[in-house]
């Protein structure tokens, strides 16, 4: 019987997220806290033993050699020599375009999978390495944790986040970030936060957490503004990344569950539960 591993891809949300600074080459320079939420793809790998990569079945808008599942299975080919191939075949449930880090999660599970599949034994600097090239997003997933992150989102520091659960809205439109860092009025120079500072709550200037990228949005798609508001009348609403998705957190279930039981009819959402560790974290050697 032909091996076949099926494996969750989960979204991540951005619990803050700071433009801090710009490096020479154009890359903003940001410090935000990831969270894992249990909302994940699914994706499904069967080994082939002729070397091809294939996605088996179709994503709208995502055409089979820009898929970063295919890219990934075939970066990581290249890196070790691999003579082994895969059919891809992917369940998405993360919206597209919405902050949740949906294909970037999709590129990190490939490589933990394909690593296990093709029994590479990487360890997993290797893979957020190759990670990296793939998205700045990727390496996080690989690393396994919730965490705080600076430089262009790769350097991590694992940090521990109390069980939560959150009301995540999806509002009916797909936001290019490059776009969004390109704006004119992008906020690029927040004072910096260290990570002891954030673990102790103690934020100088009555510095408030936020999304710098969070009021482009809302002015460019009054769509993302509108869910903003419904959710902040609830408690405190923030997009994550660079939108379109917004959320709110709330320590207990059923308060989650019935904020979202108020969702006016023309609204999409779900209740998802913070997470503690990427599900495939143990798959990793260090």
């Amino acid at each position: 019987m032909t091996p076949t591993l099926s494996c969750p891809a989960p979204a991540k949300l951005n619990l803050f997220l700071h433009v801090v600074g710009r490096r020479p080459d154009g890359y903003h320079l940001l410090q935000t806290l990831f969270r894992f939420i249990d909302l994940h793809d699914t994706l499904h790998f069967t080994l082939r033993d002729d070397g091809a990569v294939r996605r088996t079945n179709a994503i709208e808008g995502v055409a089979e050699e820009q898929d970063l599942c295919v890219r990934a299975a075939r970066l990581l080919q290249s890196e070790t020599g691999c003579a082994l191939g895969v059919d891809i075949a992917v369940e998405k449930h993360i919206p597209m375009g919405g902050g949740l880090g949906g294909g970037s999660s999709d590129a990190a599970t490939t490589l933990i999978a394909l690593n296990r599949l093709w029994s590479l034994g990487l360890p997993r600097a290797r893979l957020m390495q190759l990670g990296l090239r793939l998205g700045a997003d990727v390496p996080v997933f690989v690393f396994g944790e919730n965490a705080f992150a600076e430089g262009v989102g790769d350097e991590l520091q694992a940090y521990p986040l109390p069980e939560a659960w959150y009301v995540v809205l999806f509002p009916p439109v797909q936001v290019p970030t490059a776009q969004i860092f390109a704006h004119p009025e992008l906020t690029r120079d927040t004072v910096s936060i260290t990570m002891r500072a954030l673990l102790e709550r103690q934020l100088r200037d009555g510095q408030q957490l936020h999304n710098d990228l969070q009021s482009v949005v809302c002015n460019l798609y009054p769509e993302v503004a509108r869910c903003l508001a419904w959710l902040n009348s609830f408690g405190k609403a923030m997009m994550t990344g660079s939108g379109a998705c917004v959320f709110a957190e709330f320590t207990d279930h059923g308060q989650a569950e019935a904020v979202l039981a108020r969702l006016p009819q023309d609204m999409r959402g779900v209740v998802a539960q913070g997470l503690t560790r990427h599900p495939l974290h143990d798959w990793v050697l260090e």
